[in-house]
């Protein structure tokens, strides 16, 4: 089986390019922060106000421990998204902090961040998958932040991480599909593999945003089960924005509500009413 990557395709070979910012240019390496035991992200009076002027996020606040699953919900606009690409870097917030792994991210860049977001890993709507590739050739490519070497720069992966990648192909149920390319796939498998590409980038905190919105309703149960486990059985800290509030109730621990860059609440999933999370809509509905 051929398991090179080619530089060419959808995905970047470096997947913390995926998440990159404006400039080059490093500061110097923010100091050392304290999360409480067992927390993994910390996210501290985060603000972001854009040139325009409009301020998408305004002093939000939000933890996530280890073995714990946190769904975000709002409407379109409510600034759910902005949180996300603070947290992984796309954004500088205007003021505020995200502390990962003892690092605040919001106050680093250029290669200080890509090195201190390494514990991050992001699912998006779409999978996103190199589709010409095999199953596990793209699997593998959650590993190539942690190689920067002439090898990679030309498209191959480091032979030790090839049966890594098996087993978190393994661990998502698709182990019989590595040879497979990942053309052939349903949205569900696919979704599935970006699961274990991110499994493979060995992170702390993992990150969803909107991982089912494009899948039947039986794949989202799949995804969504799936990501519940991993914080489960893990110890993953999984942060997840969707769409759906009745999955977000089954499968969530915390559910967080924004509306209009305000948190409305931060609370177990059993203590939040259907009303209140009918409120957050309500401008989407007008």
């Amino acid at each position: 089986m051929n398991t090179s990557i080619s530089a060419s395709g959808d995905l970047p070979l470096d997947p913390a390019a995926a998440f990159g910012v404006a400039g080059s240019s490093s500061r110097a390496m923010a100091p050392r922060t304290t999360l409480a035991p067992g927390e993994k992200l910390a996210v501290h009076d985060l603000t972001m106000r854009y040139a325009n002027g409009h301020t998408a996020l305004r002093d939000f606040n939000v933890s996530v421990s280890g073995g714990e699953m946190v769904v975000v919900l709002g409407s379109n606009g409510s600034g759910k998204s902005t949180f996300m690409k603070c947290v992984v870097g796309l954004n500088r917030p205007t003021s505020g902090s995200v502390e990962v792994a003892g690092r605040d991210l919001a106050a680093l860049s250029g290669k200080a961040l890509r090195r201190a977001r390494l514990p991050l890993a992001l699912i998006s709507q779409n999978a996103n998958l190199v589709k010409r590739r095999s199953v596990l050739a793209n699997v593998c490519c959650g590993t190539l932040g942690r190689h920067r070497t002439l090898g990679t720069a030309l498209g191959r992966v480091p032979r030790e991480e090839i049966e890594p990648a098996r087993a978190y192909l393994d661990e998502v149920g698709l182990l019989h599909l590595a040879g497979q390319r990942a053309g052939t796939l349903s949205g569900g498998q696919a979704q599935r593999v970006a699961v274990a590409r991110a499994l493979a980038q060995r992170p702390h905190v993992l990150l969803a945003d909107e991982p089912v919105a494009s899948l039947d309703p039986e794949a989202a149960d799949e995804v969504m089960r799936l990501l519940r486990r991993l914080a489960t059985e893990d110890g993953l800290a999984v942060v997840c924005v969707l769409h759906q509030p009745e999955l977000a109730a089954r499968y969530a621990d915390r559910l967080v509500g924004l509306r209009r860059g305000r948190m409305e609440f931060d609370r177990p999933a059993s203590q939040v009413s259907s009303q209140q999370i009918a409120q957050l809509y309500v401008d989407e509905a007008s």
